[in-house]
């Protein structure tokens, strides 16, 4: 026989409660506790049954996070903002990757990771509301981002369009007047870059300026690397900016890359924004003008939805928005 919770509560002298406590990583436990059941774990090697604890509570102790690419430095940053507002809360995080594909979505909707997750925290990059409602089973769900959401689900995202709008304005604000954006997918645009692109659209309207499809710069794929290849195809083509709004951070990276091998400054002759403010865009050189989203708000509010919805909250679904900023660096100063 394995080694038992009662065991470590026993060697420690505290109740069996304590030892969950420790295990589950409950933040209310004094230091002092912590470190008396740790050496009793260590001591006997105690490592916790999930089955049993299914058996016992009906829950796992596991949320899942299920997106479409763990090679995007934002999910990897969103993946380290959701397991430490889980861990606050006696939780740890399963992740799933659903190559964006219809199938891997519906999997993740459906399967419910085959029990192993209380709930799912899910950003859909494919699925329609209609899909997911039709595919969900009694899985507890909260929706993160701009992706389809259905209305009884819970959803917490940034307003994306607003956000657009501030970095297009920034950019009209410093006299450029010649604004493209680029990094969005060259087919099946998704509901992310639809609002980007709505809110870059909307701030030259507001100047008085006709967007002009002609400077909308597609990438074959969400990655730096396209994104050089689609602007660079551009400017070769005869494309003429002085500003660039981009998609996200990874398209901004892959467009200094673009503008430099054709010798064209950033920001003198073209100031690029980027969107994410994941750790690169602060390294580079020219360091990347970037929307921020609050990704730590956003990750601790969606915990704190899903734990509600398994523990019994049946309302309808919530809505909510979280706070960006726009940081202000070398690609495209004030």
């Amino acid at each position: 026989m394995g080694v038992r919770l009662q065991d470590v509560a026993d060697l420690a002298g505290v109740s069996m409660k304590t030892v969950s406590n420790v295990v589950r990583d409950y933040k209310h436990v004094s230091p002092a506790m912590r470190e008396k059941v740790q050496r009793a774990i260590d001591e006997l090697g105690y490592r916790p049954n999930m089955m049993g604890r299914r058996l016992a509570t009906g829950r796992t102790g596991l949320l899942g996070l299920a997106f479409s690419n763990v090679t995007v430095p934002y999910f990897a940053e969103l993946t380290r903002a959701v397991s430490a507002a889980a861990a606050e809360q006696g939780y740890r995080v399963l992740v799933e990757e659903t190559d964006g594909s219809l199938a891997g979505e519906r999997a993740v909707v459906s399967s419910s990771e085959a029990g192993l997750v209380d709930g799912i925290l899910f950003q859909p990059a494919t699925m329609s509301s209609v899909e997911i409602s039709r595919h969900r089973g009694d899985l507890p769900i909260v929706i993160l981002g701009e992706g389809a959401a259905p209305l009884p689900l819970d959803r917490v995202m940034v307003d994306n369009v607003a956000a657009a709008q501030a970095a297009t304005a920034h950019l009209l604000a410093a006299g450029r007047t010649r604004i493209g954006f680029a990094g969005h997918e060259a087919t099946a645009l998704s509901a992310t870059s639809a609002q980007r692109i709505m809110g870059y659209q909307q701030a030259l309207e507001e100047h008085g300026i006709r967007p002009d499809p002609a400077l909308l710069v597609a990438s074959s794929t969400i990655s730096a690397t396209d994104a050089v290849r689609g602007l660079g195809a551009a400017l070769d083509a005869g494309l003429e900016i002085d500003g660039l709004v981009c998609r996200d951070d990874l398209a901004a990276i892959g467009a200094l890359r673009a503008l430099q091998e054709r010798g064209i400054r950033v920001p003198e002759d073209v100031a690029v924004t980027g969107w994410d403010n994941i750790e690169l865009s602060r390294v580079m050189y020219p360091s990347i003008t970037t929307i921020a989203p609050d990704i730590d708000r956003l990750a601790s509010r969606a915990v704190e939805m899903l734990l509600e919805r398994i523990n019994g909250y049946e309302g309808v679904g919530r809505h909510e928005l979280v706070d960006y900023r726009l940081i202000t660096r070398e690609s495209a100063p004030r």
